[in-house]
């Protein structure tokens, strides 16, 4: 039985824990799905997911608004992570391929929401470039304004959900300022004409991955998001507000760790005794379940903060995602160790583990990206 100690935390909410609680039973019976076609296995949790209420906390209900719930969308995160990665990346995508709709979009573009909301549409969020991915500010690709037009022009890569969304925020250079303040934000449709899959890329852990070429793809003005020039400041305001769910993600990946380590060693003889009975594998699970724990607090604070009403949470996100994506690495190392030969045989869980956790301390801001972040947060408030 997972720890669940955690949920008595100040950080949550009655609605937190019974969402916990109810969405792991979910699990329990739904996944993990099979990944053998992962675009179907992706249309299939988004669809499921959606069915049954789950991607709620990943939007605006533009019936109610209200702020997005950051503790409800890393609940979900982890417990999806803990039982079947793919789900984790199915939901996760719903929320960052809105979020910039949900924070800053027009009435008209919200109603896409409804859509994303109850799985029958799925989106992406069109940010890297292949020579700019961390260095957004150094992005390529353009938007021109042409009468009451915007043609974009350029390439995009690592796209989750490249060649099966019906909808991207796509971000471009409008030309307003230099760097970071010439950038603007756009919503295009996935059937939209000159956009196509340049390339389908494969990684360690299958997702649906793709390289998106535009070839003067036009849109109307009504497509862009916010204001001219404000590309940066809202890529970077859905980043703070979903990176600590990457966080998440990973504590999901390292508790599931962390408890098939505690079953493996509990049932694995050595020497004529448990494993468990070796005070160097104690070490182990000591090490690792105090990475949980300090991982889960990071992630909850950040969480919480922006919950509070915090107007940005850059270093506390920042914090969480470096730390629980690391050590979520770490863990699920010494996983695999406990595990022996077992750990790496293909299809074991701690084997897929081990592929699933690597891109997370990439995406979103790799690790050393988010040590320059936290090291200018702390100077620049000292």
């Amino acid at each position: 039985m997972p720890d669940r100690s955690f949920l008595n935390w100040p950080f949550f909410e009655d609605r937190h824990r019974e969402l916990a609680e109810h969405l792991d039973a979910w699990c329990a019976k739904n996944l993990p799905v099979d990944h053998h076609d992962v675009d179907a296995a992706c249309l299939e949790l988004v669809a499921k997911l959606g069915r049954d209420g789950w991607l709620k906390p990943t939007a605006l209900d533009t019936d109610n608004p209200a702020p997005l719930d950051v503790r409800a969308l890393c609940i979900t995160r982890e417990t999806l992570a803990r039982h079947d990665g793919l789900a984790d990346f199915a939901f996760a995508m719903q929320g960052l391929g809105t979020g910039a709709l949900s924070l800053f979009g027009t009435s008209e573009q919200q109603q896409w929401l409804s859509k994303t909301r109850d799985g029958k549409a799925i989106s992406a969020f069109a940010l890297s470039e292949p020579r700019s991915g961390s260095d957004v500010a150094n992005m390529e690709m353009t938007a021109t304004r042409d009468g009451d037009s915007y043609v974009l022009t350029g390439e995009k890569t690592w796209i989750s959900n490249g060649g099966i969304a019906d909808l991207y925020v796509v971000f471009a250079r409008t030309g307003e300022a230099p760097g970071a303040k010439g950038l603007s934000a756009f919503l295009v449709s996935g059937n939209a004409e000159g956009l196509g899959i340049a390339e389908r890329l494969e990684v360690i852990a299958p997702h649906p991955l793709a390289r998106l070429s535009f070839d003067q793809v036009r849109v109307p003005t009504s497509a862009l998001i916010g204001r001219p020039g404000d590309g940066f400041r809202i890529a970077m305001s859905v980043l703070d507000v979903f990176r600590s769910t990457v966080g998440a993600a990973a504590l999901g990946f390292a508790r599931r760790a962390l408890d098939e380590s505690i079953k493996r060693v509990a049932e694995r003889k050595l020497f004529g005794a448990p494993m468990a009975e070796l005070q160097m594998v104690q070490g182990h699970i000591a090490d690792m379940a105090l990475d949980v724990d300090a991982a889960a607090l990071l992630v909850y604070r950040a969480a919480w903060t922006k919950d509070m009403g915090a107007a940005r949470v850059t270093r506390e996100a920042a914090m969480a995602k470096l730390f629980a994506t690391d050590k979520a690495q770490e863990v699920i190392d010494k996983a695999v160790q406990l595990h022996g030969g077992d750990g790496v045989r293909k299809g074991h869980i701690v084997e897929s583990l081990y592929r699933e956790i690597r891109a997370l301390r990439i995406y979103e801001g790799a690790s050393d990206v988010q040590k320059v972040v936290i090291a200018r947060q702390v100077m620049g408030a000292a």
